[in-house]
């Protein structure tokens, strides 16, 4: 079976180096907040040119810190894309404040601008809520359309909440690397991302020192800065584990070569693919880190089928886009309102992706393919 996302290879690569450095930390005994959880923090921080780094339990935790350190509750619409994976809906949910759905873009399936800020316009309006936020999902590892959403944000007064959990490492047409293109940056070390631990783990990222404090203090019980007995507000028990830092500042050292690796994989199915069925498309001036790599084709559930005949894994991300779920119904949304996303969730479908993935296998895939689709 050829893997999805081929971890053990990457492990037989830094082997020795995780274990040396796990072993550090048995020996130390510092399993909680250990040396290795500042090292790692200052190192991502610089990687992406932020000026904080706090790492924390999970991407889902460091979206929870965002929000309720910018004190969005009850009342607030946070404008979002129907086109993600449900903790970036469920976390503005879960404080009480209210997900505001816009369409895509039919190419890159992030978050449309122009129907955002209709959006934005719309709910300004009406007057009911209160316009607090934008989180953009930077997808499958491409940024999404920061020069445009920025400046909306500014003019009408929203914070920004970059759901980077798929793209640390990604590069935006001004030079900038997620996650670092908004108010509040944040990212996921889940196993299966281009920067992955071996466990649960993510971080936000800020250039706002006033923030950060309030994310710090949010991180262990909204602890206070001076005794951790004196709990200045509500937080979390969101701390990273200091195991999983040392096995992220290992599989950092390979990081980069990774990003070009993808690059070389992507072309690879881009130019395999080509006629055959769409895939994202990569705007110019941006470097996507390719999380996942996604094409589309009303037929996919034959090509699943005889990919899978040839012991190819394939998956399906996201097949219901999130205003028509269960738990967003609350909400009203009726199918038809989102017509971009609710079209890309109905035939997009993911192939095997990692950067130790061989030319040979890729033109296997899309030979396949291409002969399924005739």
């Amino acid at each position: 079976m050829i893997p999805f996302i081929d971890l053990p290879h990457q492990y037989e690569l830094i082997k020795k180096d995780v274990m040396k450095r796990i072993e550090s930390v048995l020996d130390s005994g510092h399993y909680i907040l250990g040396s290795e959880v500042g090292e790692l923090e200052g190192k991502l921080a610089a990687y992406v040119g932020a000026k904080h780094c706090l790492t924390c339990s999970s991407g889902t935790d460091a979206l929870s810190m965002a929000f309720m350190a910018l004190g969005i509750g009850p009342g607030d619409a946070v404008f979002t894309t129907p086109f993600t994976f449900f903790a970036t809906v469920e976390t503005i949910a879960l404080l009480g404040a209210t997900p505001v759905f816009a369409d895509i873009d039919p190419e890159t399936y992030n978050i449309d601008p122009v129907k955002l800020e209709e959006a934005i316009i719309r709910v300004e309006k009406e007057g009911k809520l209160t316009p607090k936020a934008i989180v953009p999902v930077d997808l499958f590892g491409l940024c999404a359309d920061y020069d445009k959403i920025l400046p909306m944000a500014k003019a009408h007064g929203l914070y920004v909440v970059e759901d980077a959990c798929q793209a640390f490492g990604a590069t935006a047409p001004c030079g900038k690397k997620a996650p670092n293109l908004g108010t509040i940056s944040c990212t996921s070390f889940f196993p299966a991302k281009p920067l992955g631990c071996y466990g649960d783990g993510g971080a936000v990222f800020t250039d706002d020192d006033e923030l950060y404090a309030r994310m710090y203090s949010i991180l262990v019980h909204g602890r206070s800065a001076n005794d951790k007995y004196d709990n200045v507000r509500l937080g979390l028990n969101a701390r990273f584990d200091t195991v999983q830092a040392a096995v992220v500042l290992s599989k950092l050292e390979l990081f980069p070569n990774e990003v070009e690796l993808r690059q070389v994989v992507a072309e690879n199915y881009r130019k395999g693919l080509a006629g055959v069925v769409p895939v994202q498309k990569i705007p110019e001036g941006n470097i996507s880190v390719y999380a996942q790599f996604c094409p589309r084709s009303v037929k996919y559930a034959k090509i699943q089928d005889a990919l899978k005949a040839a012991d190819i894994p394939t998956a399906r991300y996201y097949p219901i886009p999130m205003h028509l779920l269960g738990a967003m119904k609350y909400l009203g949304y009726q199918r038809g309102d989102m017509p971009v996303a609710e079209a890309c969730a109905s035939d997009i479908f993911a192939l095997p992706m990692h950067p130790y993935l061989e030319a040979a296998t890729i033109e296997k895939i899309c030979s396949i393919i291409a002969e399924t689709v005739k």
